[in-house]
């Protein structure tokens, strides 16, 4: 059943078109991902379907009586209302019953009079069935169950209005679940979200018995939920019914199948002009002209206008360009941590903690938030030191950090003097350099203040990229870039030669660069020589290893499961090859088949960059075999 319909809407800011002419179907139980570029009007166009905005032109059908649930921005409360008191207006009618019944309870206590009694007690009676309907007695545990999922169990006896932003947004995505709609809107509702929360949340869409439409860069998480993908893309709409990785698939089957369509009929235009061209030659040639050959070319002419023309599908769009060459070398050894620990009062961050990053490895951290992540990465770059161990930094390192807190210090700057603040080049060369980050004419006089966060990356990846760096560390990179970005980041840093270490919540990100992480829990690291689902694999494991009431969890039990996982390790970079191989197979039979020059070039770049990846894996084989 269709619970919402949209048709042939538009909207424009200042005589900008952000869209025009959408039409879509929503339907009973869909769970949808609504895609596209930063800026493509994904927001918008989410804020219309939940009645937020309207639309210019055009208009938005809703079945009658559905309940909409869209977290936009979270209202400011009373003072001296706490966090559990805000997530309890999520059950706002049911509190006023529950008030009511308690009134008619002690009325029902001072009635003598039988008729008045029975009437208060059938109403009673009313209102419990209502109550008991509709979850009344749940309302604790509905609480407890998204707070605890959420991991924000902590925050309920804060003060509402004393929370930080990040904390106010993860409330007000429980407040929106709890209330429980029919239709459920969310936008980018894995931000702020540790790892074990967004897998929650995964879990909790799956089950939800509404419709969901989710607009998110998280390509794991569209995997999960998502039965279908709406593509926002120059102002128009593509439905997919599929999954984020079908619909990447499907999308790019599409764009060819276009392309050869806008080719033939580019060619039978070519065609069709020549022969227009030699009818009127000939035609000319005689004496008088021949007015049977010019009637043939005057509808040959006719045909042509009335032909629909294709327009030539965009194979290849604008993307940032990174590329880090020229990286000097550091030393072998690049962090080494030994029996670190660190508290913040009395808190206990982390203790006992050893890491060892050696150069060309790419490692992330992982943990739930506040365990101590970002404090790892302070460490590193000597913005913060340990309360006991011993740190090292290898030598000759040129350190890159890119953090998801970027320029809080310079906002005043616009974007070419905050470029080169740190990149000493021409304003020319500037320019040159920012549009290959998408800073475009005008754009790079904007303030910083001004920028969205995925733009503030981009400037400081352009930074980044203008320097001799051979130890990246990154904290979130992922974060506020469209999906396209961060592919051409993934790209740019399976390339980079020196050393990766890395902070995010990405597990897409996580699977596809990492192969080893080390994992913040119980205030201290767990290392495990694999990607994220390995590592998730061996947690689970480990957990219930420490849980397990028939044994007497010793250290040395605990690292069981590390030690097994770095045995494996072979067998992870094997396949790993394997996939390589079987990927660089498929676009050698591409390849053959293709006849453009640039799509040829295109795909033998990605050939050098696999083979590249390929190298590094039997290097890591033979270390690893040696150990």
């Amino acid at each position: 059943m269709i619970i919402c319909s949209i048709k042939e809407i538009g909207k424009s800011y200042g005589g900008n078109i952000i869209f025009d002419n959408l039409s879509l179907e929503i339907n009973e139980k869909e769970c949808i991902g609504l895609v596209g570029r930063n800026g493509s009007g994904k927001t918008t166009l989410l804020k219309i379907i939940a009645g937020i905005e309207t639309q210019d032109t055009g208009q938005v059908h809703w079945k009658k009586g559905l309940k909409t649930g869209y977290l936009a921005q979270v209202p400011d409360y009373p003072r001296d209302m706490t966090v559990e008191d805000v997530l309890k207006t999520a059950f706002q009618s049911l509190l006023d019953t529950q008030l009511k019944m308690t009134q008619l309870e002690t009325e029902m206590g001072k009635e003598k009079e039988q008729v008045k009694l029975e009437k208060l007690i059938n109403l009673y009676g009313e209102l419990q069935d209502y109550f008991i309907q509709h979850g009344g007695y749940e309302i604790d545990s509905s609480i407890d169950r998204v707070v605890n999922g959420l991991n924000i169990a902590s925050l309920l006896p804060q003060l509402f209005n004393q929370l930080s932003g990040g904390e106010r947004t993860k409330v007000g995505l429980a407040l929106i679940l709890l209330k429980n709609p029919d239709l459920l809107l969310l936008d980018e509702p894995t931000n702020h979200l540790d790892l074990q929360a967004v897998e929650w949340l995964g879990s909790f869409i799956r089950e939800y018995s509404g419709t969901v439409i989710l607009i998110s860069h998280d390509r794991y998480f569209l995997d999960e939920v998502v039965n279908k993908i709406v593509d926002l893309e120059d102002g128009e709409l593509q439905v997919y019914h599929a999954d984020f990785t079908g619909y990447a698939k499907e999308k790019e089957e599409r764009l060819l199948i276009e392309f050869q369509a806008y080719q033939e009929q580019q060619k039978k235009i070519r065609k069709m002009k020549e022969a227009i061209k030699r009818l009127k030659e000939w035609a000319n040639r005689a004496n008088p002209p021949n007015e049977g050959l010019h009637k043939r070319a005057r509808n040959m002419e006719r045909a042509l206008e009335r032909m629909v023309k294709l327009d030539k599908p965009l194979l290849n769009r604008k993307k940032i360009e990174v590329d880090f060459d020229g990286l000097e070398r550091s030393g072998k050894d690049v962090v080494t941590f030994k029996e670190v620990a660190k508290s913040y009062d009395s808190r206990v961050l982390f203790e006992q903690v050893n890491m060892h990053v050696q150069y060309g490895e790419k490692v992330a951290i992982i943990g739930e938030n506040g365990t101590g992540k970002s404090t790892l990465i302070k460490m590193m770059l000597e913005y913060v030191f340990p309360d006991k161990g011993e740190i090292k930094l290898g030598s000759n390192l040129n350190i890159g950090y890119l953090s998801q807190h970027v320029y809080s210090n310079s906002l005043k700057h616009t974007v070419i003097e905050e470029f080169r603040n740190e990149v000493h080049v021409s304003e020319g060369e500037a320019r040159h350099i920012l549009a290959r980050f998408l800073f475009y004419g005008h754009s790079v006089f904007r303030k910083v203040n001004q920028l969205s966060g995925g733009e503030r990356m981009r400037l400081r990846l352009a930074q980044l990229m203008c320097k001799d760096i051979n130890l990246l560390i990154l904290d979130e990179p992922t974060n506020h870039l469209d999906i396209d970005s961060v592919e051409v980041i993934e790209e740019a840093l399976e390339g980079f030669h020196g050393t990766i270490i890395a902070v995010s919540h990405d597990r897409y990100f996580l699977n596809r660069l990492f192969n080893r992480i080390y994992w913040l829990e119980d205030q201290t690291v767990h290392c495990f020589e694999g990607n994220y689902e390995w590592a998730k694999q061996k947690m689970v494991e480990l957990r219930q290893l420490k849980e397990s009431p028939s044994k007497t969890t010793s250290h040395k039990d605990v690292n069981t499961l590390e030690i097994k996982a770095e045995k494996d390790k072979l067998l992870i970079l094997e396949q790993e090859i394997e996939q390589i191989e079987y990927s660089i197979s498929e676009i050698h039979k591409k390849m053959r088949k293709e006849t453009e020059l640039q799509s040829l070039q295109a795909l033998q770049y990605e050939v050098n960059r696999l083979e590249l990846r390929r190298n590094v894996i039997y290097e890591e084989l033979e270390k690893a075999e040696g150990e």
